[in-house]
């Protein structure tokens, strides 16, 4: 046997295991949805929006990812339940962080601001 058969052989018994910023299908199609729909639905904006994600996956584990998104995406609630987004001064970080992070990543795949 060659040594590149038993490598290959070697290779297809390890086990698979999931990085830690390993997101959910559906939090992926998610924000690649959202994303395209901000840019009027155009297709090329399929594979943009999925490179954000992938790099935001990359700076970010899928729970941070959820926690700083949602700060950010609430923060604009009127009334009381909108103070839990807008007044801790940790979650007004968290949702800056993650703007800057979603700005950096943007830019880095062509996706222009909206």
């Amino acid at each position: 046997m060659s040594p590149f058969r038993c490598l290959l052989l070697c290779a297809l018994c390890l086990p698979l295991t999931a990085s830690a910023h390993d997101y959910p299908t559906s939090g992926r199609v998610e924000y690649v949805l959202e994303c395209m729909q901000k840019h009027d639905g155009k297709y090329e904006y399929l594979y943009k929006c999925a490179c954000v994600i992938d790099r935001i996956a990359a700076a970010l584990t899928y729970d941070e990812y959820v926690e700083m998104s949602t700060a950010l995406r609430n923060r604009t609630m009127a009334g009381e339940r909108g103070a839990l987004f807008r007044d801790p001064p940790s979650v007004r970080q968290a949702a800056g962080k993650y703007k800057a992070i979603e700005a950096d990543a943007s830019k880095a795949c062509h996706v222009a601001p909206r």
